[in-house]
């Protein structure tokens, strides 16, 4: 038992007499998280990983961001399909000429764009085709009528369920609205007609309107109606294909497919810049493109491939090619395909007669990337795309190269840097405003974009070295518990 100190409890009861009964009392610290902010570590959102391609860095936290949507794919991303929304000057054209430029450095990519714009008589794509060697597959009457390049929409290569699937898409676009079911019976014992009985060559659209004009007695007799019946039925069908074959858009459909189409090429570019943005030609020129791709281009070979479409809205906004753009993109996710559609504003197609079609694909993007746009347009898009609160705040005070990312709920805000050696063939002279307007910071000196990607690769040897230590370490232990 300890002894007590005689004199230390003396000078206690002495002090408590005088002074009452003494406690120590500990001051709260008041401080502000400015502060306090050194005794914590920095920490940051988690990136999307260290493989695929730069697109440039982090503005919060300075980290060099990569994006790959076939690395993501199955992972953190359910579809490798992507959205790119903004208005012009902002650098969206930027963006997607860099992103193919440093895709194709992968062996196994290959990348398709439908060019919707240029100038001085070629497509905005056309020095990057130059720099590869490659040369752009223009698509317009003149060019065809003068041995241009023709796609037949009854290309052997397209299934016979493809083929009356074109066809009706074609003639519901230029009509405006969906094929009756006589209509529709017409056109389908034309082709059905025409498959069985022309076997010599490749069967042409002046076919299907010579068949439709003048029907078969047999096509009449298997529903039992009257062969005048069938022939009034197809009037109109055969009317918009003579459009097609005779008409203002005759020369780029209505014959055979032109040989010398390179399907193996890194780069194939569909120059449409010559075709009227508002007229009909460019939906069904967009709906015989993807479909003639999805049966030639598209196939199960282990190759990622990128189908890049400039002004989408054309085909989103289009209830029957949208219909027709929904299987080819889940038909190609299957077979490594990532769809990338590029509009200005979101309420091109969501407000369109196609806006059920829209919102299903606009649902199988999952990475979605805004530049800036209005207050309003921010707000609405930001509904449309669950985006939260504080992006759709920002969005509005974006500066020309920077942008929102939205990689399936991983929402960031990036820089996209450009290389000196990409800036001569990003920037065309009609995009020398979006040039100017962007930053110089925006400009990625080489050496700069060096140390980005030896910054990754080094970050990805370190995640390998801790997981072998870690493999290790378990044998080691299992080893030891045995």
């Amino acid at each position: 038992m300890a002894m007590l100190d005689p004199l230390g409890a003396l000078t206690d009861a002495f002090t408590s007499f005088l002074f009452g009964k003494v406690e120590t009392t500990r001051l709260p610290v008041r401080t502000s998280t400015g502060q306090a902010q050194a005794v914590y570590l920095p920490t940051a959102a988690p990136g999307l990983g260290d493989s695929g391609v730069i697109i440039g860095r982090e503005v919060y936290s300075g980290k060099g961001y990569i994006y790959d949507p076939f690395q993501l794919y199955g992972q953190q991303l359910p579809a490798p399909h992507w959205l790119v929304l903004g208005e012009s000057g902002n650098g969206k054209s930027a963006l997607e000429k860099t992103y193919v430029l440093r895709q194709l450095r992968f062996r196994d990519r290959q990348v398709v764009v439908l060019d919707a714009q240029g100038e001085d008589g070629v497509g905005e794509w056309n020095l990057i085709a130059q720099e590869l060697g490659i040369t752009p597959i223009r698509l317009d009457p003149t060019a065809a009528l003068n041995g241009g390049i023709r796609l037949n929409p009854l290309d052997p290569s397209i299934t016979t369920t493809g083929q009356l699937a074109l066809l009706r898409t074609i003639i519901e676009v230029a009509m405006g609205h969906g094929l009756d079911e006589r209509s529709g019976f017409a056109l389908k014992v034309a082709h059905a007609y025409v498959n069985d009985t022309i076997t010599n060559r490749q069967p042409v659209l002046t076919d299907i309107v010579e068949q439709l004009r003048h029907p078969e007695a047999e096509s009449a007799e298997a529903m039992n109606v009257d062969i005048d019946d069938v022939r009034a039925w197809g009037l109109d069908v055969a009317l918009v294909l003579d459009r097609l074959v005779d008409g203002d858009l005759r020369g780029m459909f209505d014959g055979p497919t032109s040989a010398g189409i390179d399907l193996d090429a890194p780069l194939i570019v569909f120059d449409l810049s010559h075709i009227d943005r508002n007229s009909i030609a460019m939906p069904i020129l967009m709906a015989i493109v993807g479909v003639w791709l999805e049966h030639t281009w598209i196939r199960p070979d282990r190759k990622k491939r990128i189908f890049l479409v400039e002004e989408a809205w054309h085909i989103i906004n289009s209830p029957f090619v949208a219909q027709l753009f929904q299987r080819l993109l889940k038909f190609g996710r299957r077979l490594g395909l990532s769809f990338v559609a590029v509009v200005h504003h979101l309420s091109d197609v969501v407000d369109g007669a196609a806006a059920r079609e829209a919102a299903a694909i606009l649902k199988m993007a999952s990475t979605r990337t805004i530049y800036a746009q209005k207050a309003d347009e921010a707000r609405a898009t930001g509904r449309v795309l669950g985006l939260p609160r504080w992006a759709v705040e920002i969005i509005p005070t974006l500066t020309p190269g920077i942008a929102v990312w939205d990689v399936n709920g991983n929402v960031q805000v990036v820089k996209h840097l450009i290389t000196e050696a990409e800036r001569p063939l990003v920037y065309t002279d009609r995009a020398m405003t979006e040039a100017s307007a962007m930053s110089e910071a925006s400009a990625m000196p080489t050496d700069e974009a060096r140390a980005l990607q030896a910054a990754a690769d080094a970050e990805a040897e370190a995640r390998a070295e801790a997981m072998a230590m870690e493999r290790q370490w378990r044998d080691e232990s299992s080893e030891t518990v045995a």
